[in-house]
């Protein structure tokens, strides 16, 4: 393994947004910058076979695709093995006994330490990690599922489930680590001797990771360290870190070992933080910190942000899956309050508006469990999933917020705000999921950047230079001057058009036995997806090199368009099980989606099935709340 970062020859080759922000006017330093996180991006692509590149994918397939890719929507049958599933329920188990004895926290209101070797006596830190390195080699699919477990039981242990093997150490090593790095971490990161974070973020690097500040220079046989890292989870002395830094300028990622004290050249920030309580969330100092040159990690193509990438797609998924799970408490908790509590003469469960709450909360329940089963699939299978983990990470998230806020909060009402419930106590953690993994609107932005990027590069980069080379600001077709200047580049573009005026897709063929309450939604969606692209198509030519600068109309398209891909993979999902109260529920989601994208009310046939669903599951028929129990009713009453 070298121990300097190497160049490749093509990647400093100028990307599609570079060049995008170029022609619409921007400043080099703006294109430039910009372009870097392209770059990276284009790099992590050349990681993965073509078939399973972004261009493959079932989300970009949908849009750009003759043929609406149905099968890429539904995730395979997986069968978890019987220790596999042992391990889990013991670290379940593991974690009740120290809820119920009160061990799990330590003295700071921090999961303990002792806590944290236990399971990793139990195997919880080893499920990412492949067998030969003394891990359990388990699939991300099943890993994912058993994260919403864990967080019916406790939401910040399985949240650090995700610290230490997607976006902490263990992805990085296990995909761009050398033979020699794997044997050396790995077994450690397995058996929980050793735990992970990973430090991306700085005090002025947030969504621009361009601002990076922290260096390594080599000395030797040693690189040595300066910078400071920012809202790091999991960072405690003793720790082994994923750092991402600058070497000769561009990004890399270093394996840091942390002291087991602070010193001179090691320290740890303390700060209020509202959320991640009871996790350790803090910054590191490195003043002059040696780490071993054969510490790099260097990928066979790209560099530090091409490794960032990679586990910030695992990262999002399993954002989702907890949040599944913490709804489901949330539920959980709905349920008997409404059962309990009444107003003049008559227990709140009977009411419409809470009946819709509670079937409201199960949409949003199988929304995140169709979303995690779907993307997590798709890793197993080789795709790189960029977008599909998006619409995972945005739809978990914002999720998780209404259903603490709209549904949880208004149901309980003032109650919501005593110490001691689950609301007042945790809103932060409810609502911090939004930043987490890239802020939403900003992802959803990066999105839409990916569903375009191939359109763009094909016709309309060509048309963007020649109007460039012509000195044409804004373009006129009437323009005898103009036509011309475009005589040569403009012919594709307008066959492409034309041909998908007169139809340009097949209509996607559903599943035969798919249930009537959910054909007619999945059937919306693929029909909305597929005529997307026009929207799409005709969003670029409205406003060509300068759509940069239109982010409120991306953002709202890449939304719509999320959304479709939401309900079209909730249906694909509820469909293979046979259970009526789920297929309601997906139902339930997939209306209160098309109103949102269509713009119109909801009908008498929606408020009939929310009532009858909320109904239902407050009479405690809803099989996702089997094993959730829900906190005690505070400050009961005769």
């Amino acid at each position: 393994m070298s121990s300097t970062m190497t160049s490749d020859p093509n990647s400093e080759k100028e990307t599609f947004v570079e060049t995008a922000l170029k022609l619409g006017g921007k400043s080099e330093e703006e294109a430039r910058t910009t372009g870097a996180i392209d770059r990276a991006d284009d790099q992590v692509e050349e990681l993965f076979a073509k078939k399973y590149q972004t261009a493959g994918s079932p989300a970009h397939l949908a849009i750009w695709g003759q043929e609406f890719p149905v099968d890429l929507f539904v995730a395979k049958e997986q069968e978890t093995p019987a220790a596999v599933e042992k391990m889990m329920q013991k670290c379940l188990d593991l974690v009740y006994h120290r809820l119920e004895t009160v061990t799990l926290l330590n003295d700071q209101g921090k999961i303990s330490e002792e806590s944290l070797q236990d399971l990793g006596q139990a195997g919880y830190w080893q499920m990412l990690v492949d067998q030969e390195y003394g891990g359990a080699g388990v699939s991300f699919t099943a890993f994912a599922k058993f994260l919403t477990r864990m967080a019916t039981v406790d939401p910040t242990v399985a949240g650090l489930a995700s610290v230490h093997g997607c976006i902490g150490a263990v992805d990085p090593l296990r995909t761009f680590g050398t033979e020699e790095q794997k044997k050396k971490y790995l077994p450690l990161l397995a058996s929980g001797e050793k735990l992970s974070a990973f430090a991306l973020t700085e005090p002025g690097a947030g969504s621009d990771l361009t601002a990076l500040k922290t260096t390594a220079v080599l000395d030797g046989e040693e690189y040595v360290v300066n910078g400071e890292k920012l809202f790091i989870t999991n960072a405690a002395c003793g720790r082994t870190v994923g750092l991402v830094c600058l070497i000769d300028g561009r990004p890399a990622v270093l394996i840091v070992d942390l002291p087991d004290q602070e010193n001179e050249q090691f320290q740890i920030v303390e700060y209020g933080l509202y959320a991640l309580k009871q996790a350790y969330n803090r910054g590191l100092i490195f003043k002059d910190y040696r780490v071993p040159k054969e510490n790099l990690l260097v990928p066979a193509k790209g560099d530090g942000l091409t490794i960032a990438y990679h586990g910030l797609n695992r990262g999002r998924i399993a954002l989702c899956a907890n949040a599944a799970g913490v709804m489901r408490v949330m539920l959980a908790s709905m349920v008997p309050w409404a059962q309990y509590r009444k107003t003049y003469g008559e227990v709140i469960a009977k009411r419409e508006l809470v009946r819709r709450r509670l079937a409201r909360m199960a949409g949003l329940i199988v929304g995140c469990d169709a979303l995690v089963e779907w993307c997590a699939w798709l890793l197993d299978e080789g795709y790189r999933g960029e977008m599909e983990c998006t619409i995972a990470k945005v739809f978990g998230s914002e999720a998780q917020k209404e259903a603490a806020i709209e549904l949880m909060m208004k149901t309980h009402g003032g109650r919501a705000f005593l110490h001691g419930h689950m609301f007042g106590d945790n809103i932060h953690e409810f609502l911090a999921p939004c930043i987490y993994e890239g802020e939403g609107e900003v992802l959803s932005m990066a999105f839409f950047k990916s569903l375009v990027k191939e359109h763009g590069v094909k016709y309309f980069e060509p048309i963007g230079k020649a109007l460039q080379k012509a000195g044409i600001r804004k373009p006129n077709p009437l323009n005898p001057a103009h036509a011309w200047a475009l005589r040569g580049v403009v012919a594709p573009y307008l066959k492409w058009r034309v041909g998908q005026m007169v139809g340009g897709w097949k209509k996607a063929t559903l599943p035969a036995n798919m249930p009537a309450v959910l054909r007619e939604h999945a059937q919306f969606a693929a029909d909305g997806l597929q005529k997307s692209r026009l929207e799409i198509d005709g969003l670029m030519t409205k406003y060509q090199m300068s759509l940069a600068d239109r982010q409120c109309s991306m953002s709202e398209l890449s939304m719509k368009i999320q959304n479709l891909m939401t309900m079209f993979a909730t249906c694909m999902y509820a469909a293979k099980q046979d259970d009526e109260m789920l297929h309601s529920a997906a139902s339930v989601l997939c209306a209160e989606l098309k109103c949102s994208i269509t713009g119109r009310r909801a009908s008498a046939a929606d408020f009939k099935l929310m009532n009858k669903l909320g109904e239902q599951i407050a009479e405690g028929g809803f099989k996702a709340l089997t094993g959730v129990e829900g906190p005690e009713i505070m400050m009961q009453y005769d």
